[in-house]
C-alpha cells in the first residue's frame, strides 16, 4: 500500500463482504421457499426475501466498486485521496440507507418496483452519497496523474450516478415506467458497470503481470468502445413485449447479440496479459479470480445472454427460469468475481500481512464457481421444461411449477454449496494466516 488514504477502502470492503454474506444466506432461504412454499410465508414472504436478496447484492457490489476506486485511484493518480473524512461520511450515509431500506422491506414499506424498491428518502440518501463519492474521487484524479484506467473508471462511476436518477421518475403509464426502469437496470449492468469492470481488471493486470501500460490501455479502450456500442442500443432486448414500437425487436436483437463481444474481448485481454507477463506476482489467488471473472462473465453474460436475446426465442423464454440462469451466472461472473478479485489483491496490503491463505481462497473460487455453474445448468434445464410446458403446450403456471420440484431441489443444493464457498472466502481473508508455498517466491513481499 503506497498511500495512507487507501486504508479507507478496507472499511468499504468489510461492509461489502458482510452484505455478501447476507445476500447468499437470504438467497439460500429463498431457494428453500421454492421447495417448501409455506416456509416463512407469514414472517418473510417470498417477495420480501427476493427484495433482500437482490438489493443486498446491488448494494454490496456498489460498495465494492467504491472501495476499489478508493484503493486504485491514489496509486493511479499518484496522490492521496482528496478527503478521507468525506469517504467515511459517504460510507455512513450508505450504511444508514441500506439498514433503513431493509427495515422498510421487512415491515412492507417499499415502492414495489423490482430492484428499485427503496423508499424515496433512501434513494435521495444514495444520491447524496454518490455525489460525495464522485466529488471526492474526481478531485483526487484532477489533482494527480490522469491515466486511461482512471478515465474509464470515472466514466463508469459517473454513469452509475447519472442513470440512477431515472429511478426517481415513476410514471403512471406501465410501458413508460418500464422504459425508464430499464435505463437504470440495463444501463447499469450491461453498460456503465462494464466500464468499471474493465478498468478494475486493467488495474489488476497492470499490477500483477508487469505488462507495459500502453498495451493494457489499448485493450482497455477497445473493450470500452465495444461495451458502449453494443450495450446502449442493446437495451432494446428489454423492449420487446412492454408496448414499445416493433422496431425495437430488430434493434434489440441485433445489438444485444453483439453484447457477447466485449466479454469475449475481456477473456482475450486477461489471458493475453498473463501470457505476456513480466513478473511473477505472489498473489496467485487474485490472479485466479481475475481470470475467472473474465471467463465466467463471458459465459454468464455473453453466451447465456445470447441464448435467449433474439426476439423470436425470447417470445417463448421471457420470464422463465432461463432468465434466472442467465442472471445468476452473469452477476456472479462479471461483478461478484470482480469484487472478490480486487479484494483478494488489496486485502493483504490493507491488513498488513502476506496473502498466505491463498490455497483456501483459490479453493473457495472453485467451490463457488462450480456450484454456480451447476445452478446455471439446473435453471437452464428447468427453463427449457417450463417454456415447453407453459408456453408451447399452454399448461397453467402453477401446474408447471409442480413438475419442476426436482430442479428446485438441485438449485437449493448448489446454493448451499455457494454459501459454503462464500464462508471459505471470508475465512481466507479474515481468518488466521500461516505460510503456504504457492508461488516461486512465496516469502517475498507482495509486489506493487
Amino acid at each position: 500500500m503506497k498511500y495512507e488514504s487507501q486504508k479507507v477502502a478496507l472499511a468499504y470492503f468489510i461492509v461489502a463482504l458482510a452484505l455478501f454474506a447476507v445476500q447468499v444466506t437470504v438467497g439460500l432461504i429463498a431457494g428453500y421457499v421454492y421447495v417448501a412454499p409455506n416456509f416463512l410465508s407469514e414472517l418473510l414472504p417470498f417477495n420480501i426475501l427476493r427484495m433482500l436478496h437482490t438489493n443486498s447484492l446491488i448494494v454490496w457490489l456498489l460498495l465494492g466498486f467504491f472501495g476499489a476506486a478508493y484503493y486504485l485511484v491514489p496509486e493511479e493518480s499518484e496522490t492521496e485521496i482528496h478527503s478521507v473524512k468525506l469517504a467515511y461520511i459517504q460510507l455512513a450515509i450508505l450504511v444508514v440507507g441500506a439498514l433503513g431500506a431493509v427495515i422498510g422491506y421487512v415491515f412492507r414499506i417499499h415502492e414495489g418496483r423490482e430492484f428499485l424498491e427503496q423508499p424515496l428518502w433512501v434513494k435521495l440518501g444514495i444520491i447524496v452519497g454518490a455525489l460525495i463519492f464522485l466529488f471526492n474521487v474526481s478531485m483526487t484524479v484532477l489533482k494527480g496523474r490522469k491515466t486511461a484506467i482512471t478515465n474509464v473508471l470515472l466514466l463508469g462511476l459517473w454513469g452509475i450516478a447519472i442513470f440512477f436518477l431515472f429511478s426517481l421518475y415513476n410514471p403512471s403509464n406501465l410501458s413508460v415506467d418500464k422504459m425508464y426502469w430499464w435505463y437504470v437496470v440495463h444501463l447499469w449492468v450491461e453498460g456503465v458497470w462494464e466500464l468499471v469492470m474493465a478498468a478494475v481488471l486493467a488495474f489488476l493486470m497492470l499490477k500483477m503481470t508487469g505488462v507495459d501500460r500502453e498495451v493494457i490501455e489499448k485493450w482497455l479502450y477497445a473493450i470500452v468502445a465495444l461495451s458502449l456500442f453494443t450495450g446502449l442500443l442493446g437495451t432494446g432486448h428489454h423492449y420487446y413485449w412492454i408496448g414499445t414500437p416493433s422496431y425495437w425487436q430488430w434493434i434489440g436483437s441485433i445489438f444485444s447479440s453483439l453484447e457477447v463481444l466485449p466479454f469475449f474481448a475481456m477473456v482475450l485481454f486477461t489471458f493475453n496479459m498473463v501470457w505476456k507477463r513480466r513478473r511473477e506476482h505472489p498473489n496467485n489467488a487474485a490472479l485466479l479470480w481475475a481470470l475467472g471473472c473474465a471467463v465466467l462473465a463471458f459465459f454468464g453474460a455473453g453466451v447465456w445472454g445470447f441464448m435467449h436475446t433474439l426476439h423470436g426465442v425470447n417470445y417463448y423464454t421471457h420470464g422463465t427460469q432461463v432468465t434466472a440462469a442467465h442472471g445468476h451466472l452473469a452477476f456472479f461472473g462479471a461483478y461478484v468475481s470482480l469484487n472478490l478479485a480486487i479484494m483478494t489483491y488489496a486485502m493483504p496490503y490493507l491488513l498488513g500481512r502476506q496473502p498466505y491463505n491463498q490455497v483456501l481462497n483459490m479453493l473457495s473460487f472453485w467451490v463457488m464457481s462450480s456450484a454456480m455453474a451447476f445452478m446455471t445448468f439446473t435453471l437452464t434445464f428447468a427453463g427449457v421444461v417450463q417454456t415447453h410446458l407453459q408456453r408451447v403446450l399452454g399448461q397453467g403456471y402453477m401446474e408447471v411449477q409442480d413438475q419442476m420440484t426436482l430442479f428446485y431441489v438441485l438449485r437449493l443444493g448448489s446454493g448451499a454449496v455457494v454459501v459454503i464457498g462464500a464462508l471459505m472466502y471470508l475465512w481466507s481473508i479474515f481468518g488466521p494466516v500461516k505460510p503456504e508455498l504457492v508461488s516461486r517466491d512465496a516469502n517475498a513481499a507482495p509486489a506493487e
